[in-house]
Formats: structure tokens, sequence, C-alpha cells
């Protein structure tokens, strides 16, 4: 096998130490040296000179973690190209495993060119991404607390979530600390409730007809302050993503289009808004050059079936891990998407729905949705819905080949005869 790089260095990244082999080729014949160091700053910093005496051209690691992440942010002042590798794409044979080992074994793929580098952005991509990670669980941690408030309600026997859909709009809200401040009369919890409200009063009075205690009162205080708080933190992460975005605007190269010029041209997609632009930037970055195709950020993402074939048999095709955040934000967005009337989306949804049923095809609406954000970034066009008769349009044989394939599976045998056409 070709030795691609002769100046090469392996890293087994652990939380208290890194093990790191550099491996040269001279004469037609590879060195190899090993050494540990500490994960300290200092440590690091005196690996990254070693690296850099011995000539490296490119430092491989795999992705251990978060501990990875301040070995790259130090290396990457080297003179080197990086690579962060899959751990499950460079597993060496069982029964071998050391720290020195997996350190030359790393060296030795990266030197033959096996190594499959792993999508990395820059630092302040990174740090976008990591708020809006923080935003989302916040997100979830509130939503519990609300799931709390209606359990702690349903407890008192108030119906609460039965005539408002949201207990924490603008009616739940008042009743609910109207409820904390000790007010337990029916009547005038509903005289609350807002005119918009489309519940009748008696069905308000029935639902807040409960036995509300003083401990029930104070778990409502208890979980509404928590609430609260969580929102709090919410909005100072917001204001932490407009100065990253104003940051990374400032660096953004010469017509290529600023960070929210980006946000807004994919808000124009059915089913994202601009929170979820934002986040779906932060996790591919803006830059598309560094997938090959739309096929390999579809994979990347985990949105592209899995391969199982054996003996000439397919067996399950299930959908890789990939990028977890992305992949559950494109799911609800897709969801969103199919919503809308006479849309491509919702066409695609309802087509492949009925065979391959609902989880299958909203993976396959957020798949092309992903598609369609790949070229908008890379063209910097925008948003063209093919629309809901997309699929009409397509060319008579390949029409009438999908009836005969349906007529098949329910056990009939259909033979095409054109028609004659009149003279």
């Amino acid at each position: 096998m070709e030795v691609m790089h002769e100046r090469v260095a392996g890293l087994d990244v652990h939380k208290e130490a890194v093990v790191c082999c550099v491996r040269i080729v001279a004469g037609g014949k590879a060195s190899r040296e090993c050494r540990t160091f500490e994960t300290t700053t200092a440590g690091l910093e005196a690996l990254l000179s070693w690296l850099t005496q011995s000539g490296c051209t490119h430092v491989a690691m795999e992705a251990t973690g978060v501990y990875w992440k301040p070995v790259w942010n130090i290396l990457s002042d080297g003179k080197f190209e990086l690579i962060l590798a899959n751990a499950a794409h460079i597993k060496n044979v069982p029964g071998r495993k050391t720290d020195v080992n997996d350190a030359t074994w790393i060296a030795d793929l990266a030197a033959f060119g096996l190594i499959k580098a792993s999508f990395v952005p820059g630092e302040k991509i990174q740090q976008l991404r990591s708020l809006m990670r923080a935003r989302k669980q916040l997100v979830r941690e509130q939503t519990r607390h609300i799931q709390r408030i209606q359990k702690t309600l349903e407890a008192a026997n108030i119906k609460l979530d039965s005539v408002i859909s949201d207990i924490m709009g603008l009616s739940g809200r008042r009743m609910i600390e109207a409820m904390v401040a000790g007010v337990r009369s029916p009547q005038k919890l509903a005289q609350l409730a807002d005119r918009r409200i489309k519940a009748s009063p008696k069905a308000l009075y029935d639902a807040l007809h409960g036995r509300l205690t003083d401990h029930h009162r104070f778990m409502l205080q208890l979980h509404l302050g928590q609430y609260d708080a969580l929102g709090s933190s919410i909005a100072q992460i917001d204001a932490q993503v407009d100065a990253a975005i104003a940051r990374i605007d400032e660096e953004a190269a010469a017509g290529r289009g600023s960070f929210r010029d980006l946000t807004a041209l994919l808000d124009g997609i059915p089913g994202i808004a601009s929170l979820a632009a934002t986040s779906i930037l932060a996790e591919i970055g803006t830059d598309m050059s560094r997938f090959a195709s739309d096929g390999h950020l579809v994979s990347w993402a985990g949105l592209s079936p899995g391969q199982n074939e054996s003996a000439g048999k397919r067996k399950s095709s299930r959908l890789r891990k990939g990028a977890p955040w992305l992949k559950t934000l494109l799911v609800q967005c897709a969801w969103a998407a199919v919503k809308k009337k006479d849309s491509y989306y919702k066409a695609q949804f309802n087509r492949l729905k009925s065979r391959r049923g609902p989880k299958k095809a909203i993976c396959a609406v957020a798949a092309s949705m992903l598609t369609a954000i790949y070229h908008m970034l890379k063209n910097g066009v925008e948003h063209n819905d093919l629309g809901a008769s997309h699929f009409d349009r397509r060319p008579a044989a390949i029409k009438a080949n999908r009836l005969v394939a349906q007529l098949a599976k329910l056990g009939f045998r259909a033979e095409l005869q054109p028609l004659a056409q009149a003279a």
C-alpha cells in the first residue's frame, strides 16, 4: 500500500493524558516514537512544540467525548493538518488495545490516507452551535416544568389543560398565579380568562372547581419559579446568540453573504422559521464545500438509509445515528412543512406514508429539506417549491410502471398496450 504522508502523528486522547505516536518515513523505512503528555495547557503546548519540531504534516485523533476539543484548539495553531476521526471507523483488531498501540494504529492509518476526516466547523460556529444546543436543552427543561405544573393541577383535580390549550399563556398564567396567591374560588379564577377563550363559563367553572391545598400551591409556586428562571436564561442565550452572529458577520468573506442573510434565505423554506434556520446553520456551517455533494451532507446528518445486504438479501436499513441534534431538528421542521397546503413536501409525505409509514415518510421529507438547504447555501438561490402536482408531471412511462408494480403487489398481472392514436 502506498504511503500518502511521510510525517504524521496519531493521538490517543484521554481525560488526563494524550499518547502521541510520531511516524516518519525515511529511506523507505518507517520509524515511530511515542510520548505521553498531560492534557493541561502546558502539556498540550509541549505536544504542539514536539509535533512542530518533528515536521509533521498531518495529525490525526479520534473523537472521544469532549476531551478532544481542548487538544484540537491548541494544536490548531500548528502548521499541520488536523484530522478528527470517528472512533467507530478506526477500530483496531480486538485483543491488541493499549494506549500506545492505539496511537500507533491511528498514525499508520493517517500515513496511508485511510482516515476519513469528520466535519469540524470553525471556532465561532462551534460557539454558536454550543449556544443553540444549550438553548434547546433549556427549552426542553421548561417543557418538563410545564408538565409538572399540569401534574400538580391534576392532583388538585383542576382540569385547566382541558379547557385551555396553553396553560402558560395569558389566561393560564393569570389563573395559576392567582392560585399561588391563595385564590380558590372557581368563579374568581374563571373571571381571569381572556375573552377570546373558546371554553364556556360553565366549562371553565367545572374545570377550575377542585381541591387546592397549601401543598399544591407550594408546588405550583416552585415549578413556576423554575419555569421563569429558565426563561430568563433563554433570554440571556438569545442575547449571546445575537452577539455571536454579529462576530461571524464581521469576519464573513466578501461576496459570500452574511450569516443573517443566509438565515433569512433558509427562512423561506416551509416549516423553517428564523430560530430553526439559525440552529441548522450552527450545525452544518455556511460553507458547503466541506461536503462533496448533497448526498454526503444527508448521510452525515444520518437521514440516508443504511446498507445491510448479505448473500443477495437486504436486511433492515434503518437510519444511522448521524448528527442527532441536526436530525431531530430537521424532523421537527418536516412535521411543520407537511402541514402547508399545495406544497411538494406535503405531497411527498402523503405519497410515501401509504406504503412506508409515517416515520419513514417524515424522515424522507427531512432529507429532501436538507438537500434543498445544501443547494441554496452552495449556489445562493432561494427556495423553489416544486408544488403538490410535481409527481403528476413525471413521464407517463414512470407513472405506468409504478401503477403496474402496485397491481403486482395486489396479486394481479397487467400488460400494458398503448392506445392507437387517431389518424
